[in-house]
């Protein structure tokens, strides 16, 4: 997960290549980059141009999986991945984050999403998703998702919060949780410093990156010792007493 600074979208690009490759010598399986790391909020690059892009990068270095962030033509804040030049899944964002005003640039995705790949089964969200356990509860009762990313521009002032969180739905889901923010934007359209990039294992232990990477251990999920999946419990009535 690149410590990444956003710029303007052509400086952006050109550092997106440059990642990649340092992210290919130092043997990555899996490179995440931070939600809307291209653009920032407000930046408008077409769609087309910047998917074109990482399919660039992801044919570059074909055995490595990306995760990049973009918006859509029709307007929704999408988490893509891609393998071998191609989109393998993609991810709408759910809970946009309505005090900061992204209900009135962004539309709103209708599902949740997760993809398997070799070992892993993997659930896809976006910052704000975060203070939504519900979400990647539902892909693990419902498909055992073990990882769960988390893309996102999250400000420093609230980095308690975002660390927290992220901690909380790895050890309530007993999988690995990567939270992945910019580091910072200045893009003359925003003025930002994020909240750090932060790992936790199936226990809720930080995983420390060695140099920009961090090692999942698969048999770490082998640690959980309680059925994480459990039973779901439906309930439709809700009361509230008066005192």
């Amino acid at each position: 997960m690149p410590r990444f600074y956003v710029l303007d979208p052509a400086s952006n690009m050109q550092k997106m290549h440059r990642d990649a490759k340092a992210a290919a010598a130092e043997g990555c399986d899996f490179v995440v980059f931070p939600e809307q790391f291209i653009t920032g909020y407000y930046e408008n690059v077409e769609p087309k141009r910047i998917r074109e892009e990482f399919s660039t990068v992801s044919s570059a270095y074909p055995e490595i999986l990306f995760s990049m962030g973009t918006i859509s033509e029709d307007g929704v804040n999408r988490l893509c991945v891609y393998l071998g030049g191609r989109e393998v899944a993609h991810y709408d964002k759910i809970h946009l984050f309505l005090p900061n005003g992204e209900g009135e640039i962004w539309g709103i995705g209708d599902r949740y999403i997760g993809f398997s790949h070799g070992e892993w089964r993997i659930g896809l969200a976006t910052c704000n998703d975060v203070r939504f356990p519900e979400q990647i509860r539902e892909l693990k009762l419902k498909h055992d998702i073990n990882m769960v990313i988390y893309p996102a521009l999250w400000p420093w002032q609230r980095f308690n919060v975002w660390r927290s969180l992220l901690q909380a739905r790895a050890i309530e889901n007993g999988c690995f949780v990567a939270g992945c923010c910019v580091a910072g934007v200045d893009n003359g359209s925003q003025l930002f410093d994020g909240a750090g990039n932060h790992v936790f294992n199936p226990l809720g232990d930080e995983i420390h990156p060695q140099g920009r990477v961090y090692d999942l251990n698969p048999d770490d999920l082998k640690l959980v010792t309680v059925d994480t999946r459990g039973q779901f419990c439906q309930i439709d009535k809700v009361e509230l007493t008066e005192t």
